[in-house]
């Protein structure tokens, strides 16, 4: 989880491919109501991201219940919204990318062309974002640093439960 440009994708991936989980990208599941907002620099607000955030926990809620881990991706900005997917999901952890404004500004410009997200919402997505550094179940992560060692990192932190999924 994290701002838009922290690398949540990147470290999904190899996270997602580490331990053999699937891999669910929570841009996927953006309306396209959400995403021609974004498009074109409009934040999103609470209800946009309403009906969002309940198909990523309905997704969260289905994996628990068949007993498959998963790895997901989420900007999860505010409290809230985290707290409504880990009503899916109790034993659900957050991996929060810690970035700078600046540095999370020049990842998204980078990509502008290819991404549906306006690199003008930036620093609103700051603006939205509740740490979650004091919450139980999240890790702290330096966004800039490797992927391997972010990877690893968050193995390491999610601990014996996740290398037991993964031997199985």
């Amino acid at each position: 989880m994290g701002v838009a440009g922290c690398g949540k994708s990147t470290v999904a991936q190899a996270l997602a491919q580490a331990l053999g989980w699937p891999l669910l990208e929570g841009d996927d599941f953006h309306s396209d109501a959400s995403r021609a907002k974004m498009s074109q620099g409009v934040p999103l607000t609470d209800a946009d991201r309403a009906g969002w955030l309940e198909t990523l926990a309905a997704h969260l809620a289905l994996a628990r219940a068949n007993g498959r881990p998963l790895v997901l991706t989420c900007s999860a900005l505010k409290r809230t919204y985290r707290d409504r997917l880990r009503a899916a999901d109790a034993e659900l952890r957050f991996a929060y990318l810690q970035i700078a404004p600046a540095d999370a500004q020049a990842r998204v410009q980078a990509r502008a062309a290819a991404h549906f997200f306006s690199p003008t919402l930036v620093a609103n997505q700051f603006a939205t974002l509740e740490s979650p550094a004091d919450e139980a179940g999240v890790i702290c992560l330096d966004a800039l640093a490797p992927i391997d060692q972010l990877r690893d990192h968050a193995i390491h932190a999610l601990g014996a439960a996740a290398l037991a999924v993964q031997r199985a």
